[in-house]
């Protein structure tokens, strides 16, 4: 069964409202997870000094940080708020992440952590672009394009990257505790 739909009606108000509070809601939280993207990358990026997994990390974070300085304009442009909350709550999780949980986890499960949060990102903005397309916020999509195209690599390296770990058991198990970077001392093939 086909339903013909009239080209030259109005869409349904309701819809269009719909639309508008996800289109906020995701925005919100394209903003959090950008800020906590850019945070943890780099802190990862700290902990595992030159290698493999903390380079794939530093090209996440130069991506969030170019990112985070262009939300507002993407936000304002598609008529959608500038999420300071998002931004704020992003920050909250990283300190909080930052300070406590970080510390107590092996480096691994760190990273895994990350990639995490770098992937439900890419849900985010691929959400976000289905929204904005049934929409008709057509310059909203096509960033959202762009980003993907950008962004899905640099997690795609990011996940591949885990396979160091495998190679270097004693940076993957240390807990960075409260000192900082990971030393792998007793690693020498970092």
């Amino acid at each position: 069964m086909t339903i013909k739909q009239d080209i030259g009606a109005r869409p349904d108000p309701d819809v269009v409202k719909r639309h508008e509070r996800l289109r906020i809601s995701l925005m919100r939280e394209v903003f959090q997870t950008e800020r906590s993207a850019a945070s943890h990358c780099a802190r990862e990026a700290e902990r595992l000094s030159q290698s493999q997994p903390a380079s794939a990390m530093r090209a996440c974070a130069l991506h969030a940080s170019q990112v985070n300085h262009e939300l507002p304009a993407i936000a304002r442009a598609a008529n959608l708020p500038v999420s300071a909350a998002g931004s704020m709550l992003g920050r909250l999780l990283s300190v909080v992440r930052n300070r406590i949980a970080d510390r107590l986890v092996e480096e691994e499960r760190s990273y895994r952590g990350t990639l995490l949060g770098l992937r439900h990102g890419i849900d985010v903005v691929r959400m976000l672009q289905h929204v904005a397309d049934a929409s008709g916020q057509v310059e909203l999509g096509g960033w959202c394009t762009r980003w993907l195209a950008e962004r899905e690599p640099l997690v795609e390296t990011v996940g591949k990257s885990m396979r160091w770990f495998a190679l270097h058991p004693a940076a993957a198990i240390e807990k960075p505790g409260f000192r900082g970077a990971i030393t792998h001392a007793d690693d020498p093939a970092v």
